[in-house]
């Protein structure tokens, strides 16, 4: 690429340039023995705490030493609308109506409750349709959900694989299976953005083969929600969940989100589990018999949610909403270029990369496969101060984040793998 080269004045010069570069600061970075910050690229798997992180869950604290119960209704953030401010920004992420979106419970909890709403079986309608390499817990999930109900998962669940030798999927294999399935799909649910590969799905596509067959549509966005442009409303996804933790940085094992189009979200008939928090906020705490879930997808919460996990999320959501999305992805897609194009430089005979080279149909990662399969340099990258991360059993996944990682990192990674290579015996 003509705007690259393999100088480190080029990294300068990109950071020099780089309108995001100023949020660096707002983060901070685990340090390595010596004292010096390691260079990370791990976002994909647990994002930085913001430094204002801090500030805002000792806000949560301190309102409720000063006014305990009383903090519900009182004070500057009253607890009970602590949602009505957070899921705006969360729909923007998403490219969500602000009804549309709630965030509550965690992600895999979220997939159980979607399974109860959107998993209708009827007749011979009753496959689900996902990825051959979907992220583990989804298929623990959809197979434990289906044995519950007495429904055989190994009969139920049908899966769509890449092609022999390659490790994509191509869109247009997806489409043939679902026309394929026809009136026995009841349900095609995939994840946005693959784990292992990285590889963002044409969602829009998707959903309108899986509307065709006459069949619901919902995707898994842990790894898309903060990190690509998903536009759920505009590609009429049925629903979608996701995580908190990884590119929208809210601390580990934080609370997920979920999205329900609005012409599901404001169907009282919508099969749902329920809980109070679910109930109508003019009704909540009349504690009468009669469930009447409050409008949009806030009608699918449970419980109330943890308010000291919620201040951590709108500490990330700020800074996100202040950057925007269209900011990021621009980034995203330079950084991870210049990622690509250092790497392709090294030309290394154990080394290839997997995620898509198109970068409208990947995110803010490179799936690096080691042809040999030998971890030990990952192991070695560690020790050398980077952290990425392993998957079995032969990628190192390198998450270079547009809000907190620079073009001068990249170039120091890729200075750094490339001694790493050179040491390791084949």
């Amino acid at each position: 690429m003509d705007k690259f080269d393999t100088s480190r004045s080029c990294a300068v010069l990109l950071d020099q340039k780089d309108p995001l570069a100023k949020y660096r600061d707002q983060f901070l970075f685990p340090k390595t023995e010596s004292g010096a910050p390691y260079l990370y690229f791990c976002g994909n798997s647990l994002g930085l705490q913001p430094k204002q992180t801090k500030d805002h869950i000792s806000a949560v604290l301190d309102q409720w030493a000063d006014k305990g119960v009383k903090g519900h209704f009182n004070g500057a953030l009253p607890w009970l609308d602590y949602n009505d401010r957070l899921n705006p920004m969360m729909a923007d992420i998403v490219g969500a109506l602000p009804e549309e979106v709630v965030i509550a419970n965690t992600l895999t909890v979220n997939l159980h409750l979607m399974l109860v709403s959107f998993y209708r079986p009827k007749g011979k309608r009753v496959k689900i349709l996902m990825e051959s390499d979907a992220f583990p817990s989804d298929r623990y999930a959809i197979a434990s959900y289906l044995s519950h109900i007495n429904i055989d998962p190994k009969e139920v669940i049908v899966t769509v694989e890449p092609r022999s030798g390659e490790v994509l999927l191509h869109t247009s294999d997806i489409i043939g299976r679902i026309e394929e399935l026809g009136d026995e799909l009841a349900l095609v649910l995939m994840g946005n953005t693959n784990y292992y590969t990285g590889q963002k799905l044409e969602s829009k596509r998707i959903s309108e083969a899986g509307h065709h067959a006459g069949a619901l549509v919902g995707f898994d966005c842990a790894h898309g929600a903060g990190n690509v442009p998903l536009d759920l409303h505009d590609n009429d996804v049925d629903f979608a969940i996701w995580c908190t933790y990884k590119y929208l940085n809210a601390s580990p094992g934080n609370l997920g989100g979920i999205y329900i189009h609005q012409r599901h979200a404001n169907d009282p008939n919508v099969p749902r589990l329920q809980g109070w928090w679910g109930e109508d906020k003019v009704r909540r705490f009349q504690m009468r018999d009669a469930f009447m879930p409050q409008r949009g997808a806030e009608g699918w919460q449970i419980s109330n949610p943890p308010i000291v996990s919620l201040a951590a999320i709108e500490s990330s959501l700020k800074l996100h909403h202040e950057v925007g999305m269209e900011a990021i992805r621009t980034k995203s897609i330079n950084l991870t270029g210049y990622l690509e194009y250092l790497i392709d430089q090294l030309q290394h005979e154990q080394l290839s990369i997997i995620t898509p080279r198109d970068p409208s149909n990947r995110g803010a990662q490179l799936s690096l496969l080691i042809n040999n399969g030998s971890k030990d340099i990952y192991d070695r990258l560690i020790s050398s101060g980077v952290i990425p991360d392993w998957r079995e059993p032969d990628v190192i996944r390198v998450s270079p984040v547009p809000m907190y990682n620079s073009y001068e990192d990249v170039y120091k990674f890729v200075q750094i793998l490339q001694v790493t290579l050179s040491s390791c015996v084949v």
